[in-house]
């Protein structure tokens, strides 16, 4: 009898797993003709706000193809993309709890990130390095020992330099911000001697101020950074249709169009250019696709 309750309760949990491992985000976007995009508000030029506070970037056209791809992977004639704003403390939970589908912005694809969720093929590679105004007189991060910085919370870079200040006995003052636009006006206003993020934004965000001649990029690269679009956790099918479509992207020379549309071109609102060439390391992962979290993968 008890032999028979054992083999009854396996086969209530064997079939248990097969149904939850069957259902997926798929399912429910076809179900609810609709999918949640999380987009950055001021992630330039991935994801942010243009003039008509609309969102726009390199990105969100990503999602867009993406999307494209869902839609006729389920052979919807109509997809309702639903889009609602995501900073970096609250991508990650939202994806996990079944609020938003794909974050499409500027998140680092690491292993203690991919604990929680799972990301798209690597779609750019990045570093982190800090701004400063050139009046404060900082080159490295030896010059910064004793002050006040700043970096965006929930970020990598901010765990990264919370580390670096206690490993290094740097005696910083790290202070946590909201977003990029917050981290970058606490040093223009003085409140912060630098601001400590992936350099490709902090570019955007130099780029895009009214006193970008004032400012000073780092030289030196503290760490390698891969972007990746943000997706759901053991979810097989949906991952599978979103890295057959981002690599199709990288394939059919649509990613590399997009590429230049928004690193290598006036770019709204204010029609500066980036002038950003894609690096060696991201041609090879264009060549060679990966969503390896490992920074070693990207050298």
């Amino acid at each position: 009898m008890k032999s028979a309750s054992l083999a009854l309760a396996f086969t209530v949990f064997v079939t248990g797993m097969a149904a939850a491992q069957a259902e997926s985000r798929l399912d429910r976007i076809k179900s609810d003709q609709q999918i949640t995009l999380g987009y950055r508000e001021s992630s330039i030029p991935f994801s942010y706000l243009d003039g008509d506070q609309q969102p726009v970037g390199y990105s969100m056209d990503i999602c867009r193809g993406i999307v494209e791809a869902v839609k006729k992977e389920l052979k919807l004639d109509n997809l309702n993309v639903r889009e609602i704003p995501v900073t970096s403390s609250t991508r990650i939970p939202l994806v996990a709890n079944g609020t938003v589908d794909l974050t499409c912005g500027s998140a680092t694809n690491n292993a203690q990130r991919q604990e929680q969720v799972s990301f798209a093929p690597t779609t750019f590679v990045t570093a982190t390095r800090f701004a400063a105004l050139k009046s404060s007189d900082v080159n490295g991060l030896e010059d910064l020992k004793g002050k006040t910085v700043v970096s965006t919370a929930g970020t990598s870079n901010l765990r990264w330099l919370t580390q670096a200040n206690a490993e290094q006995e740097l005696g910083l003052r790290i202070i946590p911000a909201k977003d990029h636009s917050e981290a970058f006006l606490t040093v223009n206003s003085g409140r912060a001697a630098a601001f400590f993020m992936d350099d490709i934004l902090l570019a955007g965000l130099v780029a895009n101020s009214r006193n970008a001649d004032d400012w000073m990029i780092s030289s030196k690269a503290y760490t390698t950074e891969p972007y990746g679009i943000i997706l759901p956790k053991n979810d097989d099918r949906f991952k599978q249709v979103v890295d057959d479509a981002v690599i199709a992207m990288m394939k059919d020379g649509r990613l590399e169009q997009m590429y230049n549309q928004w690193f290598m071109q006036p770019i709204p609102p204010s029609d500066i250019n980036l002038n950003w060439p894609m690096t060696d390391a991201f041609k090879k992962v264009v060549a060679n696709p990966t969503d390896s979290p490992d920074p070693a993968a990207y050298q």
